[in-house]
Parts: C-alpha cells; sequence; structure tokens
C-alpha cells in the first residue's frame, strides 16, 4: 500500500537533494524545521501541546543550559556557527491526505531540512512517504504503529517505541500478576479504526494467544464515532477481566461517558496511551477512571532517576500550563535528536543529516526517558525506547512497571 515506485523516488530524491544541497552552502543563518500535528479539529489540543513541547526543546537548543541533554549546552547548531532553529508549523487537521500536501509545501515552498510529526500514525504514513520522495529526514515524534518503520522507508526514524514493544511490556506485566497468583485470564480488545487502532489489536491479539490469555471481546469502532453505546454493551456482556482500549482523546472521553450510562464498570482497563495519555481525558471524566493503567514512554516520577525531567517540565509548563506527559516528552525528545544529528553533520542537506541520524549514539542517562539508548537499527527503529505503565491514582500518575522504574505497587482491580 505504502510501496513507492523506484524511478519516482530516484528522480524526485535527486532533483530535491541537489536543490538541498545548493542551500546547504550558504551560511546558516537559521535552520528550518518543518512540524506537522492536527492544530486543529478533534484533536486540536494535541497538537497545540505538541507545539509548546517541540518550542521548548527548540529553546534549549537555541539558548545555553546546564543540563545533561544533546544541545543543551551551547547556543544554536554550533557546527553551523551558532545558527538557530526556526520551527515551521503546519497543520494536518488529522487528514491523512492533508499531511501529505503539508509535508510537500513545507519541503518546496518553506524550504525545511527536517520534519518532525505527526501524533496519528496514518499522517506519519504519508509524510513519511512524501519525505522519502524528497531525500527530507522525517523524525517520527509519537506515532506508535509498528507498521511504519517495516516499509524500508530510509529518511524515516523514530526514537520512541512502538506498539509491539509496548504490548509486550503490557503482557510481562499481566503475566507478573498472574505469577503472584492474580486471575487474569480474559481480555476485551476495544479498538479504533485506523492505522494505530488496527496494528494495536493485531499485536495484542497474537500477544494473548501466545501468552494464554482468552478474549472475551474483539470490538473494532469507527473512530470519532458519535456513538458507542452497542460496543459498550458488547463489552459488559463479556465483562474481561482486563479492557484494553486504543483510542484517541475524543473516543476515550465518549468510551468513559458510555459505560457510565449503561452501568459498565470495568475491573481494570489497561490503555494503549493515546487519548488515555491525554489531561482532557481526566478534566473529563477522571473521577470515573481512578486506577486505570496506560502504558507510557515517560512519567514524572522518573526525575528520581533523570535529573533534568524537572528543569524541562519547568520549562514546558510556562507555556503549556500543564505537566509532561507521553506524548509532549516523546515529542520534546524527538527535536533534540534531530537538532543533535544537524549538529553532527554540520549541514542542511538531506543526505547529511540522514546520515547523521542513522549514526546516533545518546545514552539514555542524556534523555528524560526510561530509555537505555537511542540508536537506530537498519529501519530507522530505537530498539531501546523502553515502555512503562503508570496509573492514575488521586489525580496523578504513578510508575507501577517496571519494578526497575516502579514508585509504587499497582492497585489492582482499579476499583478497590
Amino acid at each position: 500500500m505504502w510501496a513507492i515506485g523506484r524511478r519516482e523516488m530516484m528522480l524526485g530524491g535527486a532533483m530535491t537533494l541537489a536543490g538541498l544541497e545548493a542551500r546547504a552552502q550558504a551560511p546558516a543563518q537559521e535552520v528550518r524545521i518543518g512540524v506537522i500535528y492536527p492544530l486543529s479539529g478533534a484533536n486540536a489540543q494535541i497538537g497545540v501541546d505538541a507545539r509548546h513541547a517541540i518550542e521548548a526543546a527548540a529553546e534549549v537548543v537555541n539558548g545555553r543550559f546546564d543540563l545533561d541533554l544533546p544541545g543543551a549546552r551551547n547556543a544554536g547548531i554550533a557546527s553551523l556557527g551558532g545558527a538557530r532553529l526556526r520551527l515551521v508549523f503546519a497543520d494536518h487537521q488529522g487528514d491523512p491526505q492533508k499531511a501529505r500536501s503539508e509535508a510537500e509545501r513545507l519541503i518546496t515552498q518553506e524550504k525545511v531540512c527536517a520534519i518532525i510529526g505527526a501524533f496519528q500514525s496514518s499522517a506519519s504514513a504519508t509524510i513519511s512517504v512524501t519525505a522519502e520522495r524528497y531525500g527530507v529526514p522525517f523524525v517520527i515524534a509519537d506515532s506508535s504503529s509498528p507498521s511504519l518503520h517495516k516499509r524500508g522507508l530510509k529518511f524515516m526514524f523514530r526514537p520512541a517505541g512502538h506498539d509491539e514493544m509496548f504490548t509486550a511490556t503490557m503482557f510481562d506485566f499481566l503475566d507478573a500478576l498472574r505469577a503472584k497468583g492474580v486471575k487474569v485470564e480474559t481480555l476485551g480488545l476495544f479498538f479504533e479504526d485506523t492505522i494505530w487502532g488496527t496494528d494495536s489489536s493485531n499485536v495484542q491479539r497474537r500477544l494473548a494467544a501466545e501468552r494464554g490469555y482468552r478474549v472475551v471481546n474483539d470490538i473494532k469502532y469507527r473512530a470519532s464515532s458519535p456513538s458507542l453505546s452497542s460496543e459498550v454493551q458488547q463489552l459488559k456482556t463479556g465483562d474481561p477481566d482486563v479492557l484494553l482500549p486504543s483510542s484517541y482523546t475524543t473516543d476515550a472521553i465518549l468510551l468513559i461517558k458510555t459505560m457510565a450510562e449503561v452501568g459498565y464498570k470495568p475491573r481494570n482497563i489497561l490503555a494503549q496511551a493515546g487519548g488515555f495519555a491525554e489531561k482532557a481525558v481526566y478534566d473529563a471524566v477522571g473521577a470515573q477512571v481512578g486506577g486505570l493503567i496506560s502504558r507510557a514512554s515517560f512519567a514524572l516520577d522518573l526525575a528520581a532517576r533523570r535529573p533534568a525531567v524537572g528543569a524541562v517540565n519547568d520549562l514546558f509548563k510556562q507555556r503549556a500550563k500543564r505537566d509532561l506527559n507521553d506524548n509532549t516528552s516523546r515529542q520534546f525528545m524527538a527535536m533534540l535528536v534531530l537538532a543533535d544529528a544537524i549538529d553532527r553533520a554540520g549541514s542542511t542537506d538531506g543526505q547529511h543529516i540522514r546520515a547523521a541520524l542513522a549514526a546516533t549514539d545518546i545514552s539514555g542517562e542524556r534523555t528524560i526517558m526510561p530509555w537505555r539508548r537511542i540508536h537506530f537499527d537498519a529501519q530507522g527503529q530505537n530498539p531501546d525506547a523502553d515502555g512503562l505503565l503508570i496509573q492514575y491514582v488521586g489525580g496523578n500518575w504513578v510508575t507501577v512497571f517496571p519494578q526497575a522504574f516502579a514508585a509504587a505497587e499497582p492497585l489492582w482491580p482499579m476499583n478497590a
């Protein structure tokens, strides 16, 4: 589906790379980075928060901060004479085709040397193909569909984990509970119908079979549906030991509200982040989801092991008036990873930046994440982007798994 004609890629790439090489020869006063997110529509708040996170990262790179993070201690891109990052934002509105056209506009008209995005995996899928055609690096900050890095693209890089990695952590947690004698036998899969939800459910279905769990609900619903009543009735009838939802923000809110309306109270919810990582969900229905557990890339209690967490959270909070979360932490780090590669490349040429990204090697201690390391395999994926499980307790998130990062024991069942 996402295959690219070899002749088209070579011709388009050659023409565009020639233009980028010409730009790279001029003295660099600024480094233009394209940033594509949903800045309007149902997920607009996610886009707004992404803007704050990436602007905070650009401030770290453009300024000088006493933090052990890539680019923090130099003002600007040192190898380009202190050139400052300039962010050029675009709104994909949650539409993959709009994402494709905005990526092309950023490359051909705004002359960006790289792109970051894009929250929805369906948007990242089209942006990455466009970036590949023009030979412009695309760093996926937060889209987690496993299929994204399996298409043979050479200019796409993802520092954060994907849903095969996250879901393995979720099932490791369930296995650990069973090993302690906790009854966890049946699962309910509930997922939206775009690339992300479908890929998420495929991984969950496979791991359930491999590890001996019985799926009693396997429900696919239309993203941004106006009603989830019939789907929630099915969940109530199946009554799984653990509900595993893969939903974006508006769907997550509707799901929880509909559960209350039909009188369905799950024993446990183990979410694939998405909307369940967003403050808007808890502002709307937080009283109904005490004890919910979500997979995550980040938690504020990591500050005990990653000293930069507190300072970066303060920097982000000055802009966003809220704390960093699973999405914004990944967006922040993605910008630092790209800036580090540009600095090592000493160029705004796409091929040079791509080579520098491929050679990235940043220790986990120099991030705000629980990751062991940032480096990329041949597919552009960081294999060491470890995940966490965090639980919503008393209006706050607490890390409960894995044990090496846990700040508390999990509350199980969630309504205990």
